[in-house]
């Protein structure tokens, strides 16, 4: 598996990617429809986004991330993976990937607006819950609000990256 920079051809390609995956926890149409605009990567962002892809030899693409924001405190904004492809450990590797990233680009803490399906996730690869935030697609809906903070021994993986 191979983890680069994304291309701004590939928005489209990772826009569905996104919707895929979060279809996998059988959300309904409506709410669906609700989080399109949400899980849309514009072509024109995916570079100020700091979009990385994961690609599988063949060059298909299993899983995507964004890190935003300005050091030292920043956002991973999505990080999503192909369906079939859960519980292989490459959402595990592509966050290890955004904290190193991150680390190198000088942030020390990143904030996540997980959702609940994926919270468990997050948690088990270090992060904490700090509260709730609300969505952005859904009015009334609120979703775990996680931070990650980004120190030497998180990015060699002393910690919970295993």
């Amino acid at each position: 598996m191979l983890i680069r920079a994304a291309q701004s051809t590939e928005a489209e390609i990772l826009s569905e990617l996104a919707l895929r995956s979060r279809a996998y926890w059988d959300y309904d149409e409506a709410f669906m429809a609700a989080c399109r605009d949400e899980l849309t990567v514009p072509a024109s962002k995916v570079e100020s986004l700091r979009t990385a892809v994961a690609e599988q030899d063949g060059g298909r693409i299993l899983s995507f991330s964004t890190l935003e924001g300005s050091p030292p405190e920043g956002v991973l904004g999505m990080l999503f993976v192909e369906p079939d492809t859960i519980g292989r450990g490459i959402s595990r590797r592509l966050f290890e990937h955004v904290i190193a990233t991150a680390h190198s680009l000088g942030f020390t803490r990143l904030s996540i607006d997980a959702d609940p399906n994926a919270e468990p996730f997050y948690l088990a690869m270090g992060a904490a819950r700090i509260g709730t935030t609300p969505s952005g697609s859904i009015p009334a809906r609120t979703l775990p609000l996680l931070t990650v903070i980004i120190t030497e021994r998180t990015v060699n993986n002393e910690t919970a990256f295993r």
